[in-house]
């Protein structure tokens, strides 16, 4: 796995502006992992996306007890939470396989639970805290070669 990006200190208008350059630049069809302790802005990255996707944010809350939401907008987005997931088997009989097939964005949560039916070319985004409670540290790594030049070109751009 590759490291794609990494941002020290995000704050929200920064993580929007990353949002709507994503929405803008990556691949209609993407499956994006996202992990992080409790409370480190994995939901709030979502709605960002979804933001930028002309998606009322206000209607992305956490999945944690409903499993998964779908949104339509200038991206499809599936938005899941595994954090209460048992098991991966618990999860595929979820019918997640047919979602990674379809032309649309699905991100989901507390991931790395499940990472062994994880696709392969997942977009992986580790997002951790900081000393700074306002900022966010954001890592995006995958295996997925058509990306890496998006995010090298994000690189010397920079959005935020």
């Amino acid at each position: 796995m590759t490291q794609l990006f990494h941002i020290e200190k995000l704050d929200r208008s920064e993580l929007m502006r990353l949002a709507i350059w994503m929405v803008d630049n990556l691949p209609p069809q993407l499956t994006i992992g996202i992990t992080g302790t409790l409370g480190s802005g994995k939901t709030t990255f979502t709605q960002c996306v979804a933001e930028a996707a002309k998606i009322d944010p206000g209607a992305v809350t956490s999945p944690t007890f409903t499993l998964l939401q779908s949104h339509v907008g200038s991206i499809n987005l599936h938005h899941m939470d595994a954090y209460r997931i048992k098991d991966e088997d618990e999860f595929l009989e979820l019918g997640v396989e047919e979602l990674f097939e379809q032309q649309a964005w699905t991100l989901i949560e507390w991931a790395d639970r499940v990472e062994s039916v994880m696709p392969s070319d997942t977009l992986w985004l580790q997002i951790d805290l900081t000393d700074n409670p306002d900022c966010r540290e954001f890592t995006f790594s995958s295996t997925r070669l058509d990306i890496g030049p998006a995010f090298e070109k994000l690189r010397t751009t920079d959005p935020t």
